[in-house]
């Protein structure tokens, strides 16, 4: 995923898996990894302003049962196009849950958690609503800040900052977004939150997830694609439809 205010991210396995498409004589390799792995597993995507408004109902049609919508980041911003968004994917049939995007060095963990849930980031056990998720990677908007100025003890405490904050006030743990890379890089290898914080691991180019960041032994989401047949990111789900509803419950 990336920030709304910047243009969105290009990725070289993009070229490369067009390059492989015309060698096998045009045939569309970008759902591959979703194809021999998910086994039934729900599939899903997830959006922000970059998808402006989106035809949900195609979505579902085209094999959708889940989204999530960028709803804040940092402090300040709110998606423009995420009531809308939001209120359509419901709509649609979709289970559908809310994402911020951190930047922890604007402010801390706490405050932007208070942002998030003000402006959609909240939870009901209603089975169709999954729980408020985090996205947090290499900082967009300075490179040479990749950890966003933050030892690994500080990036720790402002996760564990952001999420006592969104369990208490909405009753359930964050779902953390991120890379095995930056995770590890990032907050030295932390253990702290696979026990109670479920994992939604991104990894391109590849026909599984591959190494969990540290501390996890499972995924519960895997965006395994920028682009596919359905608007935004390509995602999975790592269960049955059943379980699916069950995790958005709460059980």
């Amino acid at each position: 995923m990336a920030s709304d205010h910047i243009p969105s991210r290009r990725r070289g396995h993009l070229v490369a898996a067009l390059a492989a498409a015309l060698a096998l004589g045009g045939t569309a390799l970008a759902e591959a990894p979703a194809a021999s792995a998910a086994g039934g597993r729900p599939q899903g995507h997830d959006v922000s302003s970059h998808q402006k408004t989106v035809d949900f109902r195609r979505a579902k049609a085209r094999g959708a049962t889940f989204v999530y919508v960028k709803a804040t980041e940092s402090h300040t911003y709110r998606n423009p196009y995420f009531g809308r968004q939001y209120t359509d994917s419901r709509e649609a049939g979709l289970i559908r849950g809310a994402y911020h995007f951190a930047l922890p060095d604007r402010s801390p963990g706490r405050t932007q958690a208070r942002h998030f849930v003000r402006n959609g980031g909240g939870w009901t056990a209603d089975g169709r609503t999954l729980p408020p998720a985090l996205d947090i990677e290499y900082n967009p908007y300075d490179k040479k800040r990749k950890c966003y100025g933050l030892s690994g003890t500080a990036m720790t405490g402002w996760i564990r900052s952001f999420s006592d904050e969104v369990k208490r006030l909405t009753g359930r743990r964050p779902v953390i977004y991120t890379t095995t890379h930056w995770w590890n890089t990032c907050t030295g290898g932390s253990r702290a939150f696979a026990a109670d914080h479920a994992l939604w691991i991104a990894r391109y180019d590849a026909s599984a997830p591959g190494e969990l960041p540290a501390g996890w032994s499972a995924w519960t989401f895997w965006q395994y694609d920028n682009a596919g047949s359905l608007p935004g990111d390509q995602n999975l789900f790592n269960g049955s439809p059943d379980r699916l509803r069950r995790f958005a419950r709460g059980a």
